[in-house]
């Protein structure tokens, strides 16, 4: 696009009197490697840009946005404080509530939030279906625990007819789903029961809690499960920190992740060692990790 149909497009939402400024941000973006300049002042997007497109599959806009958010951003500003005071998270330093409440009264907010599990979701079934799919053999019925608006849950319904799928959420997040076929929606909560299948999907849940709540939410997975020999596990979705001497990419990822649990839910992401505290103290016997996209690990748990 040309620099004048770019202007053109933007007065509309811009005040004419910061249009002047426009080539100053571009040149900015273009720094950043956010977009790309051509001759004569025509500009593209970046392979990188893309991603923040609403319309291209497994965007990133929604998570950046909520990221951004005031609420989110007064959240890093007050973690000095948080570490000199009594509130549970810095989040709820900087807001007076903690990040649950807070979305759950602010309607657009939680919907941001929900966008950012979906299209996350929808990178990580696209790879458990394309190249996992063996960890869904023999499975009859498969209980996504914060399932959300059911993104993995109905994909792998509809891969696998023959595997009963259930979402479990709180119920001011399914309420206006419908359950059909193979694919049903329970309202709940995952710390006082969790419907019993042969297997269990936390997804990006576990990261969200501290320790103590981990064991008991590990231990309601344990009462729903059968046993390993009648085919009952847990699958989990989770990053696995790796050494932070390692420079790479997808290291700092997970570390900046580890930043974010710990500002927004006074959580963190855990080391394969602290994963195998956790599971033996729910009672879980064994778990096999296997490394998926880059940041990401599968968790395969068995009782």
């Amino acid at each position: 696009m040309h620099l004048s149909d770019l202007s053109t497009e933007l007065s509309l939402i811009i005040d004419p009197s910061k249009i002047s400024f426009l080539p100053n941000l571009m040149r900015f973006l273009v720094h950043s490697g956010i977009i790309e300049q051509h001759d004569h002042d025509y500009y593209s997007l970046t392979p990188s840009s893309r991603f923040l497109v609403k319309d291209e599959p497994f965007n990133l806009r929604s998570l950046v946005l909520l990221t951004h958010d005031p609420s989110v951003q007064k959240a890093w500003f007050e973690l000095g404080n948080w570490y000199k005071n009594d509130f549970p998270t810095s989040f709820h330093t900087a807001n007076g509530k903690s990040l649950w409440d807070y979305l759950s009264k602010e309607p657009k907010l939680g919907d941001l939030f929900n966008d950012v599990m979906a299209s996350e979701s929808g990178l990580i079934v696209n790879m458990l279906i394309t190249e996992c799919r063996h960890i869904f053999e023999g499975l009859t019925s498969l209980v996504d625990v914060g399932g959300g608006t059911g993104t993995v849950a109905i994909a792998i319904a509809k891969a696998f007819p023959s595997i009963n799928c259930i979402v479990l959420d709180l119920p001011h997040v399914i309420e206006d789903l419908k359950s059909n076929g193979n694919m049903e929606f329970v309202g709940g909560d995952m710390f006082q029961k969790i419907p019993n299948a042969n297997a269990i999907l936390l997804k990006w849940i576990l990261h969200n809690w501290n320790d103590e709540d981990c064991v008991k939410i590990l231990k309601k997975c344990k009462e729903s499960i059968p046993s390993r020999d009648e085919g009952g596990k847990l699958i989990i979705i989770d990053v696995v920190l790796e050494d932070p001497k390692n420079t790479s990419d997808y290291v700092r990822a997970q570390h900046n992740m580890d930043m974010m649990m710990m500002v927004c839910f006074a959580a963190k992401e855990r080391t394969k060692k602290e994963w195998e505290k956790l599971f033996n103290e729910a009672g879980f016997n064994e778990c096999k990790i296997t490394s998926i996209l880059g940041s990401r690990s599968l968790i395969e748990v068995y009782p």
